[in-house]
């Protein structure tokens, strides 16, 4: 079976992306540095190695956004990331998600997420604020081990980590670039 590598996105909107981000430099740029991100975390993780597909949200917008019509796409289920995820690891075998909040994101990674992977365990990308950039496991993972976190908090990867009981492999911690703060020490770093 081929990794999977799911790619969550929301559709670039002015005021309906990187709204935090948004507080601090406006609407209208923040959708344009979240178009930027989405660009760049799709180049740096491109691969003939795995398949990628796009989770889009809101669904209307798939096939719509001409700079993602390159790959496959699949409408985010509704509600919190607790359903979202127990969507994307409901599949059989090894897979992959990233966000589109690290734009720091590498092909390296990836394939280190990949090959850190085994049945029984599971591998985050731990982010600076509590939560993560990228979680692999073998699919079929229960959606019961989504319910119960605390999303968007420094409890989010705690949480998350023992709803799982498995053992866990770390990879490097990013930072989400979702204020101004962030967006300066990724634009700094590139």
């Amino acid at each position: 079976m081929r990794p999977l590598l799911v790619i969550f996105v929301k559709a670039p909107r002015i005021g309906k992306a990187k709204t935090r981000l948004a507080a601090d430099i406006g609407k209208t740029h923040a959708c344009r540095h979240y178009r930027a991100m989405t660009s760049v975390i799709m180049r740096n993780v491109a691969s003939d190695k795995w398949d990628t597909v796009l989770s889009v949200t809101p669904a209307r917008f798939m096939g719509q956004i001409p700079a993602w019509r390159h790959l496959p796409q699949y409408a985010q289920v509704d509600g919190s990331l607790s359903p979202r995820l127990a969507q994307a690891f409901s599949t059989k075998g090894p897979v992959v998600v990233i966000g589109s909040d690290s734009p720091q994101v590498t092909r390296s990674d990836i394939v280190k997420a990949f090959r850190s992977m085994r049945p029984g365990n599971c591998v985050f990308g731990p982010a600076d604020d509590g939560g993560f950039w990228l979680m692999g496991a073998y699919g079929p993972v229960p959606e019961f081990a989504f319910e119960r976190v605390r999303w968007s908090t420094e409890h989010t990867l705690s949480d998350l980590k023992q709803n799982l009981n498995r053992d866990i492999v770390t990879l490097r911690t990013l930072t989400d670039v979702d204020n101004l703060a962030a967006l300066k020490l990724w634009k700094g770093a590139g």
